[in-house]
């Protein structure tokens, strides 16, 4: 689990706007990721 002042693991995942983002596309920005349980799945 991260903390606060954690360092990021490196990542690659899809965007929002269709393309991808990595964590060093994001260096020197802050970000919000939201996780959420996957559809009809309890939690």
């Amino acid at each position: 689990m991260l903390k606060i002042g954690n360092k990021v693991p490196d990542f690659c995942m899809e965007s929002s706007s269709g393309g991808k983002v990595s964590a060093k596309d994001l260096l020197g920005q802050f970000a919000v990721f939201v996780f959420y349980p996957k559809n009809s799945t309890p939690g």
